[in-house]
């Protein structure tokens, strides 16, 4: 599949399901008090490097990017769907939210001391994966946080359906923390903390936190 056949599968996907998407994960962190945990120590660590403006790449409706910013973080949310990215603006008035792919991601050189990747990788194919890092380097100031959320395991399945029941056409792709750690350190980053959550589930969570490397 090319690149353009994959993002555009992507994007027509989550345009089909912002609403009920939205609808599932409005509520979804006040269950999650180990990803609250990670989130407040990912604002934590951006206040004591100084502040500044942090990215949330991969959005979806917003939730993430506004427990952001009730942390104090200066967060505003880049999607590839515009339908969430509406979706995102009408339920969190007041924060910025953009079109945007993270395969190019329109941010410029060392424009943000923080981004967040929150299992928005997901649809990326490894082939991808390093553009992809490669731009998150490139729009965090030197020394600037990323913290990666993602599933772990191994292989890919494609999801045709999802959130409501509506259609969709998407891989999803598991990949180890081993694995992840590998291909930020190709990418120019230092990795600094490795988490995994759900443990006992079919599909745990991984969470990398890692520094932009001068």
């Amino acid at each position: 599949m090319t690149d353009q056949g994959w993002l555009a599968d992507t994007r027509v996907s989550y345009d089909t399901v912002a609403a009920s998407y939205a609808a599932q994960v409005r509520e979804a962190l006040a269950n999650e008090p180990y990803l609250r945990g990670s989130l407040a120590l990912f604002a934590d660590l951006i206040h004591a490097a100084g502040g500044g403006p942090v990215a949330d790449v991969g959005c979806g409706p917003g939730h993430v990017t506004a427990h952001l910013h009730t942390l104090g973080v200066d967060a505003f949310g880049i999607d590839l769907s515009p339908a969430m990215v509406d979706v995102a603006r009408r339920d969190h008035t007041g924060l910025r939210f953009d079109v945007g792919s993270m395969t190019d991601l329109d941010l410029a050189d060392s424009s943000v001391a923080g981004l967040l990747a929150w299992w928005s990788l997901i649809h990326v194919p490894d082939d991808a994966v390093p553009t992809v890092l490669g731009h998150f380097w490139r729009a965090l100031r030197a020394g600037g946080l990323l913290l990666l959320g993602f599933h772990v395991g191994d292989g890919s399945r494609l999801k045709t359906q999802g959130y409501g029941g509506h259609p969709m056409n998407v891989h999803v792709h598991r990949r180890r923390p081993d694995q992840m750690a590998a291909s930020l350190r190709d990418a120019g980053f230092a990795v600094e903390t490795q988490m995994l959550t759900d443990l006992d589930q079919s599909v745990p969570g991984g969470l990398l936190f890692a520094r932009r490397r001068p």
